[in-house]
């Protein structure tokens, strides 16, 4: 997902037993982790990427990647997934595949 800052995305879970949790921020930028199984909404002010899970099925490999602006913390970013995705039963390669479709 690419948004630009201030952007709000909105995470509606598709059942009960999903949430949203940020993995990794930019170094300014808050976290963020949602109850299970309801809607969260999080603005983004600054620029950058951000990792995000599903706490629950983090096993499988469910994560994402949201570019705020300019990916201005790309290759910790990168970094980060490999660590990150390394936790995951399944799909841990996932982040590092979004990563490369990241444009400046």
């Amino acid at each position: 997902i690419k948004v630009e800052p201030g952007d709000t995305i909105n995470f509606v879970p598709t059942d009960a037993a999903h949430n949203t949790a940020s993995s990794y921020v930019p170094d300014s930028a808050e976290t963020w982790n949602s109850p299970t199984g309801e809607p969260f909404s999080v603005t983004f002010q600054e620029e950058g990427i951000y990792l995000y899970n599903c706490q629950p099925h983090m096993a499988l490999g469910m994560f994402g990647v949201v570019q705020v602006g300019k990916p201005v913390n790309l290759d910790t970013a990168k970094e980060q997934a490999k660590t990150i995705g390394a936790t995951a039963a399944m799909n841990g390669d996932r982040l590092s595949k979004y990563l490369e479709q990241v444009q400046p």
